[in-house]
């Protein structure tokens, strides 16, 4: 089974390259098909295919080059200009020349869906958790747990989720079990 823990460092084999910021999952085949890596250099992340992938809940590692990863679909797309031009605000008073806040939107290929770190989690009940990441069959590439980490501030506990409890990724993660069930399910190094 392949971990991918959101937040892990991601690395090709002549450096560092950045940290997984999300997975994008084909809902209707439950699949991985991309990483979102984003470099801490402030570049626009990128989406690996997951056969450039290997590695564990940690260290993340990818068949490519630092060149080649630069070279990548890019994980955001920009949807509006980052600069006003002279006449639009100038008319108002703000002055010219003023930036205009960039409007960036996920770059999912059609069909697909990102699940992101910290997106809520609800059971049938309510809100459970946050996402922490996801647990992958290698030989297919399926979902077959949510990492999730539940609880109160003081009884915080890891818990692999089957992707059978998962009723849809759209708008956060829905399942089809109670909070109670949840909170009966092992931690995360008993539920392997």
């Amino acid at each position: 089974m392949e971990e991918f823990t959101l937040g892990a460092r991601a690395s090709c084999p002549d450096g560092f390259c950045g940290a997984v910021s999300g997975t994008i999952v084909d809902p209707a085949a439950r699949t991985v098909t991309h990483l979102v890596i984003e470099p801490e250099n402030g570049t626009v992340a990128r989406l690996v295919p997951l056969d450039l992938v290997e590695g564990t809940a940690d260290d993340v590692r990818l068949r490519c080059t630092l060149d080649e990863f630069g070279r990548l679909d890019p994980a955001e797309k920009v949807i509006g200009d980052t600069w006003s031009g002279a006449g639009d605000y100038s008319s108002r008073g703000l002055g010219q020349g003023r930036r205009r806040p960039l409007v960036v939107e996920h770059a999912v290929p059609l069909g697909e869906t990102e699940v992101e770190r910290h997106q809520s989690v609800h059971a049938v009940d309510g809100e459970i958790g946050q996402v922490e990441g996801v647990m992958v069959n290698p030989a297919d590439e399926k979902v077959t747990h949510i990492l999730l980490e539940e609880g109160h501030l003081w009884g915080r506990k890891q818990v692999a989720i089957p992707v059978s409890a998962v009723a849809s990724i759209e708008d956060g993660i829905r399942l089809n079990i109670t909070k109670r069930q949840v909170e009966d399910l092992p931690p995360l190094g008993q539920s392997r």
